[in-house]
């Protein structure tokens, strides 16, 4: 039998935790070795003070005051509607594609999601997402980013944050498919993170077996401290990368390296750059970028109530405008001063039902919606913009850059992104010269073309035909 550490001992009763040892007797030197380094892991004291506050009616921030003090964001770039404000976005783009002939750039694509709410029982990123092809969400990436570095002649490399439930079947999708071209050697993948869950009721962790904890991952923030746990800070310095371009595996017309969002972003020096979109409504289910006592942050939806969502500042301009894409740009430097300091990223608290092995040994899984029984932990990348010294926002085309796959149907759905997908297609053959009716598909991988100008010289030249797309 695997001999308890005194100090884990205390540790477990001190914090309520004891409940975690009771099968151990009964576990092989292996099992107990696993279960006794998942509690060594974890910070037992922080989960009981997050336990404790999330057992308070009140909230450890005057959630109304917060809404009170938000403004529409002040240092926002906008599209351009001027000439004077094209010739900036000239200039941006420029700027931006410097520093992809310099290979200061990389991609980071978050998949850690399946696609259950498709019906796809597998990584969304291997979701088929082509109009007119089986082209999954990981190859149209691939193909941007293998485009981008035929553009430019530079290496960009690929980093793809999955989690647990994601990692074994996207690493031997991508093999499968010889990485789309891009080299093994510039894709890198690593795995998110995970935190225990809780009894809502007694801030007990959950274990899922006798040997082990009930896990979940750890959020889209957990991103900074697995790239410095496998040691890709590093990589990405030695490698002299500057700007992180950072997407989530759902939004496949997402302009990945965009270089005017990249020229934006060095220009000012930015630590943290956000993409966002114009809500199509106050009542539209998006997070949105505010200020608030001259920090950027992000307001969820459901922060809000329908009169507040709708709120106009002294120009008639909705406050709450400025929905988020999570399309992001970090400044390498600014991460690795996040993953100085874990901390500095708060863990925040959903309550869900989640399954669970009882005191007999017995599997639980509760069903109840109006009351889940356990608690669980997750942080948030943008909790990153109110701790940055220098954040830009800048707005995008949302009819071009932000169709994502996140419902089985209806808004958000398959048939929607394809329909962008598609409807952009049309417009860059119509600027062209070609007209495509309104109902027929049309499909155009990055490797024939990345945007309308290179279609029509593309056209023009033989290098792709009409009958190909």
């Amino acid at each position: 039998m695997n001999p308890i550490n005194s100090d884990v001992r205390d540790r477990l009763t001190e914090t309520s935790q004891t409940h975690l040892l009771r099968f151990l007797s009964e576990l092989s030197t292996s099992e107990q070795e696993s279960l006794l380094h998942q509690i060594g892991k974890t910070d037992l004291r922080l989960l009981r003070q997050i336990w404790k506050a999330s057992t308070n009616d009140g909230s450890p921030i005057d959630a109304a005051a917060r809404i009170t003090a938000a403004r529409s964001p002040g240092k926002v770039v906008r599209q351009p509607v001027s000439a004077a404000d094209s010739e900036r976005w000239k200039q941006a783009t420029q700027v931006g594609e410097n520093e992809l002939r310099e290979g200061r750039v990389a991609v980071i694509t978050v998949a850690g999601g399946q696609g259950s709410r498709l019906g796809f029982d597998h990584p969304k990123g291997m979701f088929p997402i082509g109009p007119k092809t089986d082209r999954t969400l990981f190859q149209i990436f691939a193909e941007q980013i293998l485009a981008r570095r035929q553009r430019y002649h530079t290496a960009i490399p690929w980093l793809i944050m999955t989690s647990d439930a994601t990692h074994a079947e996207t690493h031997t999708f991508l093999e499968e498919h010889n990485y789309f071209n891009l080299g093994q050697d510039s894709v890198y993948l690593f795995q998110q993170g995970s935190l225990p869950a809780l009894d809502a009721a007694s801030g007990r962790i959950l274990m899922s077996s006798r040997s082990e904890l009930a896990l979940s991952p750890d959020g889209h923030g957990g991103l900074v401290a697995a790239l410095a746990s496998a040691g890709l800070l590093n990589l990405l310095s030695q490698h002299n990368i500057r700007h992180l371009f950072y997407h989530q595996i759902d939004n496949p017309t997402v302009i990945l390296c965009d270089p005017a969002l990249l020229g934006f972003h060095a220009q000012q020096r930015s630590q943290l750059t956000t993409n966002v979109v114009r809500k199509e409504s106050p009542a539209e289910r998006m997070g949105v970028l505010v200020d608030i006592n001259g920090r950027t942050e992000i307001v969820e939806y459901s922060e809000l109530t329908p009169e507040q969502a709708a709120c106009c500042d002294e120009n008639g301009e909705w406050i709450f405008w400025a929905g988020n894409t999570a399309i992001h740009i970090f400044d390498r430097e600014f991460l690795e001063q996040l993953a100085a300091d874990e901390s500095q990223l708060p863990l925040h608290v959903a309550r869900k039902n989640v399954g669970f092995m009882d005191d007999r040994g017995e599997i639980v899984r509760p069903d109840d919606p109006a009351n889940p029984n356990a608690i669980k932990l997750e942080k948030f990348i943008f909790d990153a913009l109110p701790i940055a010294e220098r954040t830009l926002i800048v707005e995008g085309n949302r009819s071009r850059e932000f169709n994502p796959v996140k419902n089985r149907s209806g808004a958000d759905s398959p048939d929607t992104s394809r329909a962008a997908l598609s409807r952009i297609g049309r417009e860059w053959l119509a600027a062209a010269g070609y007209e495509v009716p309104a109902d027929q598909p049309v499909e155009i991988s990055p490797l024939q073309a990345l945007d309308a100008e290179e279609l029509t010289a593309r056209l023009k030249s033989g290098a792709v035909r009409l009958a190909d797309l």
